[in-house]
């Protein structure tokens, strides 16, 4: 699995002093993961937002690719809809959250499902939260 992360990413070399945290992250699940930014974010009063998005401009290769095509997307939910219980069930299952964590995502619409997406994954993700009868929109 660690040979296709290398894959999808550049070569990152990481310094020894942050390989061991390094190699925690790559263990910890997505809803970890979003808990430890959160904590993060309050710990020292910043957000990811910013270095997201800055970061996510250079990786699609030189300037000019990435103004002929978009590589990632962010999904955001605009709208629950009438079947708020099918809705829940596609967010669980596209960002393996809990029951909570997707329900409140349903109840504080707008709300990012997925960050940093590809194509692929965005349209999948925009088809089946439509299919459950929520709103998305694909940034």
């Amino acid at each position: 699995m660690s040979e296709e992360k290398k894959d999808e990413k550049k070569d990152v070399e990481v310094p020894a002093k942050f390989k061991s945290i390094v190699e925690e992250i790559e263990k910890m699940s997505v809803l970890d993961l979003s808990e430890l930014v959160s904590i993060l974010e309050d710990k020292f009063g910043v957000s990811a937002a910013a270095p997201v998005a800055m970061a996510a401009a250079p990786a699609g290769g030189d300037a000019g690719e990435a103004a002929e095509e978009k590589s990632s997307f962010n999904v955001e939910l605009t709208n629950a809809g009438d079947n708020k219980i099918g809705v829940i069930k596609v967010i669980r299952e596209v960002t393996q959250l809990g029951l909570k964590e997707a329900k409140d995502m349903t109840d504080s619409v707008p709300t990012m499902v997925k960050e940093g997406a590809s194509k692929e994954e965005a349209e999948e993700i925009k088809k089946k939260i439509e299919e459950a009868g929520g709103t998305v929109g694909l940034k």
